[in-house]
């Protein structure tokens, strides 16, 4: 890179030097000298080095956004050393720094528009990756949602049946119930739900990697006298069930269809079942998306069209749907475990998933997943369990504790 380039950036540095001082290093060529660069903050050894690839980065780095930087990251124009922790902390500082309208308190509420072809297809981008790519860095059970710690020093695979019998466990699940699972990923909760607690279960999902696996994985445990997978979008099924689960699916649906999502399920359910709805939620109470650009980045490359609720909304577009909330619980904490894992789990698999997947897609995921980390350590993002039934409905027979909810 040119001196004259060197002049382009240092009235930027110099700003952000007023606002922030970063152990953050800017370098460019191809063999930058030793500590040679732009310094934003007073430090020894840089915790962040940031080495410009292509000119193209410039204006990405001068109005800097968590979607701008890892645009730049994404498409190779810039490459970026330190550890993933301190990376995703330089990050979110500069995007901090950088923003002269955005906040924390000024998140952007967006809407798309949902269609069932729309829907399949953004699904299909996000889980269609391969079926490899995410036995690389998940459970063994390919549970791809947050785990549940008891204790904090569950393995994953632990965390991960934990959560499902948690779920299962809160719906009250009895031999020979029909189970809906919408969103079923490749199968876990159903084969436990089959296997465990003796139920009979369909599980839908609109992904086709995650469709043959899960059938070929129910097949070799010879439960197919007790398990459907289905190739369907949620709004197709037909019938009721006595137990309805929804496991990091609702994210998908789109805030203006949240009342008739929950209306569906609720039409879905007989008179005395339960649902359990299990997904993340927006930390701003209008629904806007996560700050500095955050949504932004993920809508771009990650899960196109997603859109996430506050608990506010959720539980009143629930009410609208038909139905009544019975129990609340929390589990960002959880999930910021969890994604930490699975981010471990993907730096360690290097080299390996860079050729699986390509240079390009392995960026977004590795952005992706620290990125999740960080949002749910830092309250931009939640995730709630919300127990509930038909509205309107008597109130005996109703639990008087929640006791049961922890029993084995």
């Amino acid at each position: 890179m040119t001196s004259s380039m060197e002049a382009v950036l240092s009235p930027w540095v110099a700003q952000l030097k007023s606002k922030s001082n970063l152990p953050l290093l800017v370098q460019w060529g191809e063999n930058p000298a030793p500590g040679s660069g732009l310094r934003l903050g007073d430090f020894s050894t840089p915790k962040v080095v940031i080495r410009v690839r292509k000119a193209g980065a410039v204006p990405l780095l001068l109005s800097p956004t968590l979607d701008s930087l890892g645009e730049a990251y994404v498409e190779g124009l810039i490459d970026v050393d330190g550890s993933v922790d301190d990376i995703l902390e330089m990050a979110h500082r500069l995007a901090e720094a950088g923003s002269r309208t955005e906040s924390r308190l000024t998140r952007i509420a967006r809407h798309f528009q949902h269609t069932q072809q729309g829907d399949s297809a953004a699904i299909q981008y996000h889980y269609d990756v391969s079926n490899e790519f995410y036995q690389a860095w998940l459970d063994p059970g390919l549970v791809y949602s947050c785990a549940y710690f008891e204790n904090g020093d569950e393995t994953l695979e632990e965390a991960q049946i934990r959560k499902i019998d948690h779920i299962l466990t809160k719906v009250q699940l009895q031999p020979n119930q029909r189970l809906l699972d919408i969103g079923c990923g490749w199968g876990a909760l159903v084969m436990r739900a089959a296997q465990k607690f003796g139920a009979r279960c369909t599980g839908v999902t609109l992904s086709q990697r995650q469709f043959e696996l899960a059938t070929e994985r129910v097949r070799a445990a010879g439960l197919q006298d007790r398990i459907e997978i289905r190739l369907q979008d949620y709004r197709d099924v037909q019938g009721t069930f006595d137990r309805i689960t929804s496991v990091g699916m609702f994210e998908h649906v789109g805030l203006k269809h949240l009342e008739g999502y929950f209306a569906c399920i609720n039409g879905l359910l007989t008179d005395e079942g339960w649902v359990l709805n299990h997904g993340i939620t927006s930390t701003d109470v209008n629904d806007g998306e996560t700050a500095y650009g955050g949504g932004r980045f993920i809508d771009r490359y990650v899960f196109p069209q997603g859109e996430l609720p506050h608990i506010s909304t959720l539980l009143k577009t629930m009410q609208a749907g038909g139905l009544e909330a019975l129990d609340v619980e929390s589990l960002r904490r959880h999930y910021a475990r969890t994604t930490g894992l699975w981010s471990q789990a993907f730096e360690a698999g290097g080299e390996r998933l860079r050729d699986m997947v390509g240079e390009r897609r392995w960026r977004i995921w590795r952005v992706y997943l620290a990125g999740c980390q960080w949002a749910f350590e830092n309250d931009e993002i939640s995730l709630y369990q919300v127990l509930c039934r038909k509205s309107g409905r008597p109130a005996r027979g109703l639990p008087w504790s929640r006791r049961w909810m922890y029993q084995r």
